[in-house]
């Protein structure tokens, strides 16, 4: 179990769905206070009672302001106060290089800016506590080129970049900055586009993860709940691969090139 994670309160934005709701089942079971954050009312609130007093849904629009204000201060007045942010709440809203200013805009607003403007917020709370952590979501598409992206892509790339830029301008007040770089991982997209077939995803994953199949929401929460515990205090302002080996494996795949060459 990761250290020093029991009697400190977390905020996860994004935390109504496959992922998120998976993270804050693992925060509660270190111990930790959970506030979720997330559009989707309905599901928060059920998964939030589902796993019981620990933790507590707030419907929150990373795009608003006052509802990060709001979700700040309930989080203080619930559980005492902020020791850490997750954010994980994005859109998938893209359509590649046809992509609209509109389009833009809402994206960037969703995956980059309101997890910004909610790391900003949140440091003041952070520093009333002596220090903290922040984990924002990446992406291996942040760092690959992929067909049929442009939006997603560029926004996880710009969360790559402020999670560094962040880390430095935070560290006076003991707040670590880091960021999550799932590769293919059973989630709400996934199950969508497979018809809520497991076999299916992990079969079309193999071939681009060393590990041969797509991940599982419990192995990234390990991840997060690693990057806010006392194991990771002298980590910051930098991106933590949990992809199964996406990021490591070259445009070769598993195909023996140099063995074609010799034919």
């Amino acid at each position: 179990m990761s250290r020093g994670l029991e009697g400190k309160t977390v905020i996860i934005t994004g935390a109504a769905t496959l992922m998120g709701a998976e993270v804050a089942r693992a925060f509660t079971e270190a111990g930790t206070n959970v506030v979720m954050a997330d559009i989707n009312e309905e599901d928060g609130a059920k998964i939030a009672d589902e796993i019981g007093d620990m933790a507590r849904f707030l419907k929150t629009d990373v795009t608003s302001d006052a509802d990060i204000d709001a979700c700040l201060a309930f989080a203080e007045d619930t559980f005492g106060g902020v020791d850490y942010l997750v954010n994980l709440a994005c859109t998938y809203l893209d359509n590649g290089i046809e992509s609209n200013r509109e389009d833009w805009l809402t994206a960037l607003n969703v995956n980059l800016v309101g997890m910004a403007i909610f790391t900003q917020k949140a440091r003041p709370f952070m520093r009333r506590r002596g220090g903290g952590a922040v984990v924002n979501f990446a992406s291996i598409s942040g760092k690959r080129a992929q067909p049929g992206r442009m939006l997603y892509s560029a926004s996880k790339g710009g969360i790559l970049a402020f999670t560094r830029n962040a880390a430095m301008q935070v560290a006076e007040d003991k707040i670590r900055v880091n960021s999550l770089s799932p590769g293919w991982t059973w989630s709400n997209v996934m199950v969508q586009l497979t018809g809520d077939k497991r076999e299916k995803a992990d079969n079309v994953a193999k071939d681009f993860h060393i590990l041969g199949r797509v991940g599982d929401p419990g192995e990234i929460a390990k991840g997060v709940l690693f990057l806010c515990s006392d194991d990771a205090s002298f980590i910051t302002g930098t991106d933590l691969a949990v992809d199964g080996g996406y990021s490591a494996i070259g445009p070769e795949q598993f195909t023996d090139a140099v063995s074609k060459l010799a034919e």
